[in-house]
């Protein structure tokens, strides 16, 4: 994978810093959400020798009072990692609680990396994907000078969420026993 340079995509939403892989013989199919990409929250730049050690990932949620949701970030953040290439990749809570997105650019930092990519872990784009994350990131990243940032479109329509939202209803669906149908009730 060459980190930053603008090529083919395969699947994806976002272009900015993946190369494709023609080799393995899959079509090339782009699917953007958003035409426009030049609104995505950017700061700095793409080093051009940035190598894909110095490329990091910060997946970030709105952040909560409860331990059980900001636990199913670091979950998220962990199979990410495992199932991706990249070396760096750090969790962060919007706000409520820690990490921060501050704590999170400033481990990426302390990582090796020049170049930080901030995906919000939101079904939408709203305020906080259009103003709170970008203004966050921007301020973290005023104590780094010299790295570079952009903030990714949040999750949106893609086909894959069809696949996530059927698994969910069948699980409910099979939870659900016929005893707890009200019609099925013999008094």
């Amino acid at each position: 994978m060459q980190a930053c340079r603008p090529a083919p995509i395969i699947n994806t939403h976002w272009s900015f810093c993946i190369q494709s892989n023609t080799e393995l013989g899959h079509p090339l199919e782009i699917i953007v959400s958003n035409p426009d990409l030049s609104s995505l929250a950017t700061g700095g730049s793409c080093p051009e020798d940035l190598s894909p050690d110095q490329l990091a990932i910060i997946i970030v949620d709105h952040g909560s009072r409860l331990a059980a949701s900001n636990q199913s970030l670091l979950s998220v953040v962990e199979m990410f990692q495992a199932d991706s290439s990249y070396k760096i990749v750090e969790p962060a809570h919007m706000e409520i609680a820690e990490p921060t997105i501050a704590m999170a650019l400033d481990r990426c930092v302390e990582q090796g990396a020049r170049f930080v990519v901030v995906h919000p872990y939101f079904l939408a784009p709203g305020k906080h994907w259009k103003h709170d994350i970008p203004r966050l990131v921007s301020e973290a990243a005023a104590n780094h000078p010299g790295i570079g940032y952009v903030v990714s479109e949040p999750l949106g329509p893609h086909r894959t969420m069809n696949q996530i939202i059927q698994e969910r209803i069948e699980q409910a669906i099979s939870g659900v026993s016929s005893s707890s149908d009200p019609s099925s009730d013999p008094s």
